[in-house]
C-alpha cells in the first residue's frame, strides 16, 4: 500500500513517515497543497494523509480540488483544531476521517487499516488464498497453519500480491504500490524479495503459489501453474 503524506513541518513529516513505514507502508511525502495535487495526479496512491494547515492551498482546498475531478481516494485529514465546526467543514469538503493533533501513532495506523478497508462493502480484514492467509489487522501471515516470519517490505509485498490474486503484475506496479518514488524500478530489490517469499511461502512441500511469468511479471495464484 502507497500514502502520500501531505505535511508542511518537515519534521513532523518524517517522524508520520517513519513511523508509517515501519508498519509496511510506502510513504511519498509533499509539503504543500500544491505540491499534493501534482503527486495525486502523478502517482497511484491507496491513501492521503492531509495537514490541515499547509501553504499554497490548505487542506480543505485540496480535498475540494480532488474530489471535483472524481478522485474518490481516501483522505484522513490532520490538524492541530480541535473545534467541531472544523471537522464539519474538513468532512463535507471530502475527507473521510479526521484526526486532531497530538495523536498518537498507533492510533493513526489503525484509522488508515479502516480506512483501507472500505470498499464497496466493508472489506474483511482476513485475505485468504488457498491455505495462505494474511491478517490485515495484525499484519501477520499464516500457511496451512503455520506462521510465516516476515519482515514489513516482505508482508507488504506478499499482501500486494494476495489482493492481486490471479493477475499478473509487473515491475512498475510493484514497485509503484510497495516502494515509494525514491525506489528504482530497474533495480534487482523486486527479485530479491519475491526469492524470499518463495522461501518462506512455498516451502516444506506445499503448493508453489507464487509464479513468473517471464516478460511480463509475478502472481500469486493457486491453481499451481507452472513458471513460464
Amino acid at each position: 500500500m502507497r500514502l502520500l503524506i501531505v505535511e508542511d513541518e518537515p519534521e513532523a513529516a518524517r517522524l508520520l513517515a517513519d513511523g508509517l513505514r515501519e508498519m509496511a507502508y510506502a510513504v511519498d511525502v509533499a509539503y504543500d497543497g500544491v505540491t499534493a495535487i501534482e503527486k495525486a495526479y502523478c502517482n497511484s496512491y491507496d491513501l492521503i494523509i492531509l495537514d490541515l494547515m499547509l501553504p499554497g492551498k490548505d487542506g480543505y482546498a485540496v480535498c475540494r480540488e480532488l474530489r471535483a475531478t472524481g478522485n474518490t481516494l481516501p483522505v484522513l485529514m490532520l490538524t492541530a483544531q480541535d473545534q467541531v465546526d472544523k471537522k464539519i467543514r474538513g468532512l463535507d469538503s471530502g475527507a473521510d476521517d479526521y484526526l486532531t493533533k497530538p495523536f498518537d501513532l498507533g492510533e493513526l495506523g489503525a484509522r488508515v487499516r479502516a480506512l483501507l478497508r472500505r470498499g464497496p462493502a466493508l472489506r474483511d480484514p482476513i485475505l485468504r488464498v488457498a491455505d495462505l492467509e494474511l491478517d490485515t489487522r495484525r499484519r501477520s501471515a499464516r500457511r496451512a497453519g503455520r506462521a510465516i516470519e516476515l519482515t514489513a517490505k516482505e508482508y507488504a509485498l506478499l499482501e500486494f500480491l494476495v489482493r492481486q490474486h490471479g493477475q499478473v503484475v509487473g515491475r512498475a506496479e510493484i514497485s509503484e504500490h510497495v516502494w515509494d518514488e525514491r525506489f528504482d524500478p530497474f533495480s534487482k530489490v523486486i527479485e530479491v524479495y519475491i526469492q524470499r517469499l518463495r522461501r518462506k511461502v512455498d516451502s516444506g512441500g506445499t503448493v508453489p503459489l507464487i509464479h513468473t511469468r517471464r516478460g511480463e511479471g509475478y502472481l500469486l495464484d493457486d491453481r499451481g501453474d507452472a513458471d513460464a
